[in-house]
């Protein structure tokens, strides 16, 4: 018997052209495609050597396209319904974003989820910078037809407001290391031209640029491009501001600083953000909008929700309220203040290590590492972390002190460079030759990591978020005792950073390896550390390292130089950071105990 009231599939159909060369194949999506083959016009070529165009409503879903093509160009999804109106398309067979986040004055207001689903793309729309289509990709987006679409709500006021002038926005976009491409001449120059306000002393007194106003922009480091983009931001004269990713490049101590200032800012104006350092975000964000979908097919934006609900969702990898599933898996977080993971015997030992490089002097106390643990370090920028790692490495040699002995290193540096002119899969190959093919490393790095989507895509084209999974895949794959990982977490989403973390450890514990992982990411360390290195000092002038220590007494050092104290959250056991002046904020300070009281 049939059922009265079938499912009605909507299969979304996505075709990647930069990795589609209908040139060099032999068109095996629309040979091998059932319908096509019966006589239905579901993949066609206008001409043979233009791109294919897939007719998704006569689609059935079944994938032999996807298989078929030898360059990993299609995606088909498939939907039980359409996810309500399209809110904006980028042309047949592309991304298409569902509903957009609304915003409120006096407050903060995030948007949370994996790189690929839309957050920049509504950050455009926001700003005006793109106007959308309501899913009409055929005509550009008209500013009257948005107002009347969303006639009588609170987003539709907004719009109005936007494309009337009488609302200012003003927009940072995330790629800040593209600043000297399109500025040039002194930091001082560039933010006085842009300054409305009067407030370039204040500000960057606070962001803690005023030591590098007379620096030419293209001589700053990553950290201070960031730093001088949301100056800009901050001093223009606006009703919203939007910034999407603040975090990259920045220590803990300056996200902290940046999170206060534009607190304070919010309490007259609206602010929104992409953020991926989930604890950052908690305590910044008011309301949280988690973003679901298909990375790069489509992407919706769930209801609002309070910070602490939202990242608990997308922790667990359920949408409660939306009845969606978006992980497999839930990240969970043990509490290991107390104790850290059995480790094994002492596999390197130094003591009294020391380099000078121009005006930086870094030292060392002595320290020890076992076998089978992960060793997490945190420090402020500047301090001599990843100098320390390219001691280790045998990068450089230090001018005194030694390591008691040479062990088999894989190495990822902090800065990733994407000049390799073959695919990401001859780069796997040459580098690991066998292991390539190692059951292990393929079910337990690459596919967490979707290393597979990667294979095909010459090395020079990843984005950034690309670049660093196919790095990290390579450094641990590889024959080692010891993985050194300077900033991992850097440019990947906040589900990414997540299973980095997971395959890390996993990496570690079966293997019997160790690890040291330099993270500004306190949710990332707090997930893979078992003891602890801080660096200390005043940064680019001296650093000193401590440890590894254990991981109550390196986290109370470290969180008590930043100045800010750690709970973990009654439900997902995550660290969220105590508001400041709280009566639990006072208690852990009077107490000596920033990471988490005893009792908990």
């Amino acid at each position: 018997m049939e059922d009265a009231n079938p499912v009605i599939h909507l299969h979304v159909a996505i075709l990647d052209r930069e990795k589609c060369h209908p040139k060099k194949c032999n068109h095996e999506c629309q040979y091998y495609c059932p319908p096509v083959r019966s006589g239905t016009p579901t993949i066609e070529f206008v001409d043979y050597q233009d791109q294919p165009v897939i007719n998704e409503p006569l689609c059935i879903g079944c994938g032999i396209c996807v298989k078929r093509c030898p360059f990993g160009a299609i995606k088909i999804v498939s939907l039980p319904e359409e996810p309500g109106e399209s809110i904006h398309r980028f042309g047949v067979n592309a991304f298409r974003l569902y509903s957009i986040p609304a915003l409120e004055k006096g407050k903060v207001t995030a948007i949370l989820g994996k790189n690929g689903l839309g957050k920049t793309t509504a950050l455009n729309i926001l700003s005006g910078v793109t106007v959308p289509n309501l899913g009409d990709y055929e005509k550009k987006g008209e500013m009257d037809a948005v107002i009347e679409h969303f006639s009588g709500t609170v987003i539709g006021d907004y719009f109005r407001d936007l494309y009337s002038g009488k609302t200012r926005v003003v927009l940072k976009n995330q790629y800040v290391d593209k600043i000297p491409r399109v500025k040039s001449g002194k930091v001082s120059e560039i933010l006085k031209a842009g300054d409305e306000t009067s407030n370039l002393d204040l500000v960057s007194e606070r962001l803690g640029i005023a030591g590098i106003m007379t620096r030419d922009i293209r001589e700053c480091s990553g950290g201070e491009l960031q730093k001088v983009a949301i100056a800009a931001t901050l001093l223009r004269d606006a009703d919203t501001i939007l910034i999407d990713e603040m975090s990259s490049y920045l220590d803990i101590g300056e996200r902290v600083g940046i999170s206060l200032l534009i607190q304070e800012i919010a309490r007259k104006k609206s602010i929104m953000i992409v953020e991926h350092d989930l604890a950052i975000l908690d305590w910044l964000a008011d309301t949280v909008y988690p973003v679901y979908g298909e990375p790069g097919a489509y992407g919706i934006i769930a209801s609002p929700r309070t910070s602490s609900r939202a990242i608990n969702s997308f922790l667990e990898g359920f949408l409660r309220e939306e009845n969606v599933r978006i992980r497999e898996y839930p990240i969970q977080f043990t509490n290991r203040s107390w104790r850290r993971t059995a480790a094994g015997q002492i596999i390197l030992e130094w003591k009294d290590i020391s380099k000078t490089l121009g005006e930086f002097t870094l030292t060392s106390s002595e320290g020890k590492l076992k076998s089978g643990e992960v060793v997490g370090c945190l420090g402020r920028n500047g301090t001599g972390k990843t100098t320390f790692a390219k001691l280790m490495a045998g990068e450089l040699e230090p001018d005194s002190g030694s390591f008691s002995s040479s062990l088999k290193i894989a190495y990822k540096p902090q800065y990733i460079y994407s000049d390799y002119s073959g695919t990401s899969e001859d780069l796997l190959k040459s580098a690991l030759k066998i292991r390539y093919d190692e059951t292990f490393n393929r079910a337990e790095i690459f596919r967490p990591l979707d290393i597979n989507e990667l294979l095909s895509t010459t090395v020079s084209d990843l984005s950034g978020g690309e670049l660093q999974r196919l790095s990290i895949a390579l450094t641990l794959a590889m024959e080692a005792d010891l993985y050194l990982l300077d900033e991992p977490s850097a440019h990947l989403d906040s589900s990414y950073r997540m299973t980095a973390a997971k395959v890390i450890r996993r990496v570690m514990e079966n293997n019997r390896k160790s690890a040291m992982v330099i993270d500004h990411d306190l949710y990332f360390i707090d997930l893979i550390a078992d003891e602890l290195m801080i660096f200390s000092g005043v940064p680019a002038s001296s650093g000193h390292s401590t440890g590894p220590m254990n991981m109550r007494d390196g986290m109370n050092n470290f969180l008590s130089s930043v100045g800010i104290t750690f709970r973990r959250d009654g439900q997902s056991g995550r660290p969220r950071i105590n508001k400041p002046g709280s009566s639990l904020d006072k208690q852990q300070r009077e107490s000596g105990e920033y990471y988490y009281l005893h009792q908990q």
